[in-house]
């Protein structure tokens, strides 16, 4: 079950532009589409109905188009300022470094190159939970033919990840654990960073929340995200007893999680 991590070397290339607005539409292009289609039909049929349902058209389409707008703009304020993606917040949160860690993704990888330029002495392992049989969401089957895996990323699942047990002083899961959808996945998961961490090992979790914020700019989708009180169970469940939290760029929260040091 042991492997070996991989070290980035430090003349690694710089790492690829991450996701921003051009490529969360991509992802979700099914959704955008829908969502103009709505305005576009809202606006045409208004002026053909009669006042009462050409007031809910138009009140529809406005809606629609607020929306899109709204979750946009908050998708270029959270992913293309430099805020998430410098790791500038990281520093708060593990102020010396994360030593030997371990990197969680579940399609889409964004977090572990930068992280290894930031700390090219550290020993890197990336697991990649994404399995297509159990993905329901189009979004990351996109996200995943669009950028593929780094070279020498490990395939895991929910409940075993290839590393061995107490190994490394911190597992970050970014943007990831959210999109295992059973209750079930989720705390296999946890269960599997617990074991993975070495005593006092730290998990940074980062993630939307299904908060009064997120849904202000996300609406509906707002919904695909977890609520604060879920993650704080699974890390309780897991052993895990919360140390710090931090919010990144007002939309975004940062968790860490502290295993105990006996």
């Amino acid at each position: 079950m042991s492997t070996t991590p991989t070290t980035t070397p430090t003349t690694a290339p710089p790492p690829p532009r991450p996701s921003g607005v051009r490529e969360v539409l991509a992802y979700n292009w099914p959704l955008y589409t829908g969502g103009l289609s709505a305005v576009t039909a809202g606006l045409a049929l208004a002026p053909r109905l009669p006042r009462v349902p050409a007031a809910l058209a138009r009140t529809g389409a406005l809606a629609a188009a607020a929306l899109l707008i709204g979750s946009t703009a908050a998708c270029w304020w959270v992913y293309d300022r430099p805020e998430l993606y410098s790791l500038d917040w990281l520093t708060g949160l593990l102020p010396d470094g994360p030593g030997d860690h371990l990197v969680i993704s579940t399609g889409l990888d964004e977090t572990s190159h930068p992280l290894a330029l930031r700390h090219p002495g550290t020993a890197q392992t990336v697991v990649d939970l994404y399995d297509p049989a159990l993905t329901t969401e189009g979004s990351v089957r996109r996200a995943r033919r669009r950028v593929p895996p780094r070279p020498g990323t490990l395939p895991g699942t929910p409940s075993r990840l290839p590393v061995a047990t107490g190994s490394r002083d911190t597992v970050l899961a970014v943007f990831a654990a959210h999109e295992l959808r059973l209750a079930a996945d989720r705390e296999a998961l946890f269960a599997e960073i617990t074991r993975t961490l070495r005593p006092g090992g730290t998990l940074v979790l980062v993630e939307h929340l299904r908060d009064r914020a997120n849904t202000a700019a996300f609406g509906p989708g707002a919904w695909h995200f977890m609520p604060r009180h879920e993650w704080l169970r699974l890390a309780r469940g897991a052993g895990l007893h919360p140390v710090a939290e931090t919010r990144i760029a007002h939309l975004v929260t940062a968790f860490t999680f502290r295993r105990s040091a006996r």
